[in-house]
């Protein structure tokens, strides 16, 4: 259901004073949906059309059951498309829906300008509903159960892509060789012959020794890939012995994996900027006197401290720091110089480069880099963050660390890699029998054995050889193993 007139003229309100405070966004097409709706669509991701699949049901469940015993609430929903379509919950109040049309705002200004969005489908509601149209065909042709079951087994390795490859011109991959090219050159062998017609038969150019022309020639057996492939899907895509139909499957979970990876690695500067931007465009602008305890007691819920990491609460507080840092002039080689604890407590160089600061953030960062430039020792320490975890002795959660280093560490190994193992393919042709060994590389995730045999088991439904993938297992090389009948572990090399 489209806007209604008041709704519709608070829109274009909003929507006026966050281009007045120099946010640049995509044209907006708002739609108010029941609950029902607004959970079947955020079910599928929050596209309105998809194929059919058991997880999104699975999901319209799970959110369903979850809004009707008060566990929560979806208040908005936002695509990243171009016009930008966002969903309102029929029945929240004006609050709400002010609250949800400013965070909009600054959503659409991050998908527009941000770096990392800068290669996605802006049309990804019209592909979505090609994708829908394609898997339904393959479903008439070969069966709904066959296609469901390949898709499980896309849906188990659909992380496994590269995030930056969009951003990387590579130059195209060597295809594999059997000889060097100097031996793919026709070979002149010496004949027998007698003395006085050796000359003739035999001229200087030919090798005095080798192998007999009826002896087989050894083939020289090279590494492919020549360098490790980290678009795991893509190298399927390219090389495994799939149907036509399998094929085009996986390229769509491709897609949109690639689609989704930029949200995944700005998560917590997306929400920060738009907890930002509508928390300063309600209260300067579009609230009235009688809505800010509404307001008030709305945000709080939103940006409150909980045991886990809130994206919203870090993501804006960051963004106020960078603020502050950049108006007073605290960075530099002068203020990382300054040992005076008193000087620092009151410094202020009045710069007023802060707002200029933070859209300068907003376009070229993502999380790891945000966290790791920004994330000081004295935001650390002001905001109270710490570590937990379980205790075995008291059999209670219990505060671990409030170390900054610590703290910081972890915060970055969370989201390296969207806390993915890092996996790369690194033989195609293991042990020169046809088999597909993959790489774990240890960058701050670790693997889980029982996952990585059922991903192992996908993926020889794809590869239909036996699969491999090398790790460390406590302190020790091993590769896991899957040939289609039973899993192994034996050790490896590092």
């Amino acid at each position: 259901m489209m806007l209604p007139p008041y709704l519709y003229d608070i829109q274009r309100e909003i929507e006026g004073y966050a281009r007045g405070y120099g946010l640049d966004f995509y044209e907006q097409v708002f739609e108010i949906l029941d609950y029902k709706t607004m959970n079947e669509v955020a079910a599928y991701g929050g596209f309105p059309t998809r194929y059919p699949h058991w997880r999104f049901g699975m999901e319209y469940e799970q959110l369903s059951k979850s809004y009707a015993y008060g566990l929560s609430k979806i208040y908005e929903m936002v695509i990243n498309n171009d016009p930008c379509y966002a969903y309102l919950l029929e029945g929240n109040s004006l609050v709400d829906q002010k609250l949800v049309i400013a965070h909009v705002c600054a959503h659409n200004d991050f998908f527009k300008n941000n770096y990392y969005f800068s290669k996605t489908n802006r049309k990804m509601i019209d592909e979505m509903a090609n994708h829908a149209t394609r898997i339904r065909r393959h479903m008439e042709r070969v069966g709904v159960d066959r296609v469901e079951n390949f898709i499980d087994v896309c849906y188990s390795i659909d992380n496994l892509v590269d995030p930056m490859s969009m951003f990387i011109q590579r130059e195209p991959m060597p295809k594999p060789r059997a000889r060097d090219e100097e031996e793919e050159r026709p070979r002149q062998f010496k004949l027998k012959a007698k003395s006085y017609m050796d000359k003739y038969i035999n001229p200087p150019t030919v090798e005095e020794a080798g192998p007999k022309p009826d002896e087989e020639e050894k083939v020289e057996i090279r590494k492919f890939p020549v360098r490790p492939q980290r678009d795991v899907l893509k190298f399927l895509i390219d090389h495994a012995p799939l149907d036509p139909w399998q094929q085009d499957l996986l390229e769509i979970v491709r897609e949109e994996a690639y689609y989704y990876a930029p949200q995944g690695m700005t998560k917590i500067m997306n929400e920060g900027w738009a907890s930002y931007w509508h928390s300063k465009i309600m209260t300067q602008k579009a609230l009235t006197d009688a809505e800010v305890i509404d307001y008030a007691d709305h945000a709080s819920g939103v940006l409150g401290g909980s045991r886990s990491l809130n994206p919203y609460k870090i993501g804006i507080e960051l963004f106020r720091h960078i603020e502050e840092r950049w108006n007073t002039g605290r960075f530099g080689k002068e203020w990382d110089e300054c040992d005076d604890l008193a000087a620092k407590r009151n410094w202020d160089r009045k710069l007023g480069l802060g707002r200029e600061k933070i859209f300068q953030v907003r376009s070229i960062y993502n999380d790891v880099m945000f966290i790791d430039e920004f994330f000081t020792e004295d935001f650390c320490r002001e905001q109270l963050f710490y570590t937990f975890g379980w205790n075995e002795r008291t059999e209670r959660w219990e505060i671990q660390s409030r170390q900054y280093q610590q703290i910081k560490g972890q915060l970055l190994s969370m989201l390296t890699n969207g806390s993915n193992p890092h996996i790369e393919v690194e033989d195609a042709n293991f042990e020169n029998r046809g088999e597909l060994l993959l790489r774990h590389r240890h960058e701050g995730v670790d693997l889980r054995v029982d996952w990585a045999r059922d991903t192992l088991s996908n993926l020889y439904k794809v590869w239909r050889r036996p699969v491999n993938i090398a790790t460390t297992l406590e302190e020790k090389s091993k590769i896991l193993s899957f040939d289609g009948k039973a899993h192994q572990e034996r050790a490896g090399t590092p």
